[in-house]
Formats: C-alpha cells, structure tokens, sequence
C-alpha cells in the first residue's frame, strides 16, 4: 500500500472510531466492520484496529467471533507494536462479553511463552487484568495449561501463578472461602506430575490459605495430611531398588510432619514405614538410612499408642543393631543412635509397658500386657550394657572433640585467605554439631539405666537437628557441659541432611536439575507422564 492509500485508510479508521464514539443509539454495524477489515490492512491500520476492536465489541456482540478471530490474529504479526497493542486489547474483549473470558485466559496463558520484554510485560498485565475480572474461571484455564503436554507453556504458566497469583491471593481469591476451596481442587488436579519442587511449591502455597491455617478445622488438617500421602504413593507395590519412588516418600514424609503437629493422623506413613522401610532398612543408602531415621524420629511423638506398640520392636531391634554390646574397632554411628534413641523413647512414652517384655523393664500399668509374673532380666542386662558402651564412646568422642575447640580461633587467625577461613569454619562446624550429638546421645541414655524409667521425662530432649541456631550457639559456648543438639557429626560421624533442611530430593530439585529429572518426583509408573523437566524453583 503507497503512503497516500495508507494514510487515506488510517483517516477511514478513525472516521469509523469517531462515529461509533459519538452515536447514542443503534451504532452502525458497517463502521465496526470496517475496522475489522482493517486489521488486515498497513501497520498502522492494524496498530489502530487492535484499539478499536475491543473497545466497541460490546455494541456488537452478534461480530464477536470476527472481532476476537481479527484480534487473534493482531497478535501474531511481525511488528511487536502491533503484537503488544494488540495483547493489551485482549482484557477488553472480555469486560463486557464474559463469555469470552476463558478463551481469552486461555490464549494469554499461551502467550506467556513471548520473549520480548515489552511484549511479555503486556502479556502478565493483561492476564491479570483478566485475572481480577474473574479469577475463578481465569484460574482453571490457567491450571489446565499446568496439566498440558506442552511443556513450555506450562513451565510458564507455573512461574506467573508462583510469582503474581500466589502474592496475590488475598485479592484475587475472592469470596475467600469458595476460591480457595476452587484452587486447593485445581491443585489438587495438577499433582498428577509434579517435580519436588513444584509439589513443596505448592504445599507452601495450600497451608497459607485461611482455610488450612491457624484455626482450621481437623478435617481441613487432614486433607493436608491426604494430599501428602497420595504423593508418596502409599498404595503403590514398594520395591526397594526404586530409588524414585523412595526419594518421592522421604519427601513426603518431611512435608508431613509440621502436619503431624497439628493434629492430623500419622498412622498411614508409620504403618508403611514399619512394613516396607524397616524390613529392607539395610538395603538402603547410607543418605536415605539417616533420612528415614531422622523422619521417623520427627513423626514419632505423633504417633498413637497403638501405632508406637507395633514400631517399638523394629526399632528396638535396629538400635541394638548400632549399639554394640563390646567395643569393637567399627565406626560407630552417632547419628544413626541418637535418632533411634530418641523414637524409642517417644514410642515408649506411648506404651511404656509394652517395654518390659522387650528390655526388661519392670513398669505397672495394671494391664495384662504388663507381663511381671515373667523374667525379662537378660534382655534388661544386655540393653543396659549396650547403653553402657555407647556412653563411653559418647563421652570420649566429646572430650577428644572439646579438646580442640580452643584451637579454632587460633587457626582462624592464621588463616591468609577467604579459602583456609571457610575451611576453619567447616571443620568448626562440625566440631560443634558432634558435640551436641554426643551431649544429645548421653542425656537419651541416661535415664534408661533405671529398672522403671521414664522416657524422656524433662521433655528439653529435642532431635539435635531441629535445634533453632540460637539455641545451638548457647549451647556450643560450654561445650561438653550441656546438653544440645546436632544435626551432623564430627569426628567419624555420619553427614545429616542439615538442619531443618528438606530431605536430598527436594533439596536437588531447590537447586535446579538438569533436564530430563522430572520423573524422580512423579514418573511415568502406573500409566503417569513422566516430566522431562527438573526443578525450577
């Protein structure tokens, strides 16, 4: 088209705009017409249509189909003008025609893959837009793009909900209760096929929303509790060289547990635990063994008395198992013991008679469980001299690693550079946490040398990895002397997961996975997709 008939053509648009603006009544098809015709013409005829499309589709919805089809296509052209003019018009379309709302989401969801800067901020402006006008059905289009094979749209579609929806939700989760019911079921859809990361993602989001908060009824909490559990895959045949599927439990069951907390149920997971994870506990990796042990601990004071009766006998076999009945020249597993320590003693604070059958001990509860009129004295003896070794390595590991502790700010001050100070730092570190492991481990053992003791009765005993780092630091400054808690060892003990750090999976999926991982947290087992994708988050 020459300048003249461009410019004659751009003259006829707004000859178009002006009449509609300025009639009262019945506006003149032919004119709307016209400037839909004009998307198809010059560039600039296309920038001014992309204006005045959705501005005057509402006087003519019978040209609905031919005004969004026109405005659809605006935003494919070449020229990113006309790309954006035409996205920012997309809101419009929709205000007064609702019925057009969710093929309009449903379009913006799939321009969220745009590249240019200006085009993208048109993009996430105008879905937002679309997103306030009706965030309920904007919300399913959305969440049915997280379930789509296409996995580029959806990787974006999941980061703009992360990003501008979940901030948002007191706003845009409007009325409060029925949306986030809405959202917690549209989520609930999409944990189909999820990475860890997407899933805690997710879960984070769920226990913000006012109906699983503070307050929240026991049924509320157990929904929770369920979600987790039907991640974890609790009804799937277990085989222990899936290391998929035990990665996906060791995550859930760590998502589990500020659950637990709250009151919901944890007999599901214990159950599983005690059928499928202890009988093959050898079988495991050295990581995985210390991550059940120390999840298994956290979820123990939860546990009912019934569900603690059943795990007492596995564990209590598992903890003779690292506590030898002699010295002998193995390494001996600190971590391993003061987990096993700690849930026996929270089991046994649940059906403390059950334990005179099993270590001897004399305690009365008036039950025929109890079990007096029987001699358990050998069983008594062999677990009080297994306590016995266990506290001397306890106490000579705590007295070699107190010896150095004064050599550490010595070290640090000769250190000539930001490599040898992180170095001194680390090996600090674990100094402390080894510490606080073998304080923890002779404060647990202490008690059980009693013929009718009480399981953890000060109830200042926490698991060494929970300790907040305030209270680890108090602890630190008289080290050997209190009682503290670790989430590592020092001097051959083994490395943890950290403190109140999520389990290795979840962990690698924070960080960011190469490609091609997805399955790890949700495979393609049972006739599930496989993601091809890792972690994004």
């Amino acid at each position: 088209m020459n300048p003249p008939d461009e410019a004659a053509a751009v003259e006829k648009l707004y000859e178009y705009g002006q009449r509609l603006a300025e009639a009262s009544g019945t506006k003149d098809e032919s004119d709307y017409l016209g400037i839909i015709e004009a998307a198809k013409g010059s560039s600039k005829s296309k920038q001014l249509a992309a204006q005045l499309i959705p501005r005057f589709l509402k006087h003519f919805p019978s040209l609905s189909s031919e005004a969004i089809n026109a405005q659809l296509d605006l935003c494919e052209e070449d020229e990113l003008g006309i790309r954006v003019q035409a996205i920012r018009g997309l809101p419009l379309l929709c205000k007064d025609t609702p019925r057009h709302l969710p093929k309009i989401a449903d379009v913006l969801g799939q321009l969220l893959l745009a590249e240019e800067s200006l085009e993208k901020d048109a993009v996430q402006k105008a879905l937002m837009s679309v997103l306030r006008q009706d965030s309920k059905a904007s919300l399913t289009v959305l969440f049915k793009h997280i379930e789509s094979s296409d996995e580029n749209v959806r990787e974006k579609v999941l980061l703009f909900i992360r990003d501008k929806v979940f901030p948002l939700k007191t706003e845009l989760l409007k009325p409060q209760e029925e949306m986030e019911k809405h959202i917690t079921d549209l989520i609930k859809k999409s944990l189909q096929d999820v990475t860890g990361a997407e899933f805690k993602m997710f879960m984070d989001f769920l226990k913000g929303l006012s109906i699983f908060g503070e307050g929240a009824p026991p049924e509320r909490i157990q929904e929770l509790l369920e979600i987790v559990e039907g991640q974890a895959d609790l009804d799937a045949q277990f085989n222990v060289s899936d290391t998929d599927h035990l990665d996906r439990l060791m995550s859930c069951l760590y998502l589990a547990i500020p659950i637990y907390m709250r009151g919901a149920s944890n007999s599901k997971f214990l159950n599983y635990i005690n059928k499928h994870l202890l009988p093959v506990f050898d079988k495991l990796s050295e990581e995985k063994k210390l991550d059940l042990l120390k999840n298994l601990a956290e979820s123990s004071p939860h546990a009912t008395a019934q569900d603690a009766r059943q795990l007492l006998p596995p564990v209590l076999q598992l903890l003779k198992k690292y506590m030898p009945r002699k010295k002998t020249n193995e390494e001996f597993n600190y971590s391993f013991v003061e987990c096993l320590l700690y849930t026996f003693h929270q089991l046994a604070s649940k059906t403390s008679n059950t334990t005179n059958s099993l270590c001897g001990y004399k305690i009365v509860t008036g039950q025929p469980s109890d079990r007096l009129g029987e001699d358990f004295s050998e069983l008594f003896k062999d677990f009080t001299e297994r306590l016995t070794v266990v506290e001397e390595l306890a106490i000579a590991t705590n007295k070699k690693l107190t010896q150095g502790v004064g050599e550490f700010g010595k070290a640090m001050s000769a250190a000539k550079d930001e490599a040898a100070k992180n170095e001194v730092s680390a090996k600090k570190a674990k100094t402390n946490a080894g510490l606080r492991t073998c304080n923890n481990i002779l404060a647990l053992t202490k008690p059980l040398h009693q013929k009718s003791p009480v399981f953890n009765e000060d109830k200042k005993i926490s698991p060494s990895w929970k300790e907040s780092p305030k209270a680890a630091a108090a602890g630190n400054e008289n080290a050997g002397t209190k009682r503290t808690a670790t989430s590592e060892n020092g001097a051959g003990l083994k490395k943890g997961r950290g403190d109140d750090a999520p389990p290795a999976l979840v962990n690698r999926a924070l960080a960011g996975l190469p490609r091609g991982s997805r399955g790890a947290f949700r495979g393609s087992r049972g006739g599930r997709r496989g993601r091809s994708r890792g972690g994004y988050w």
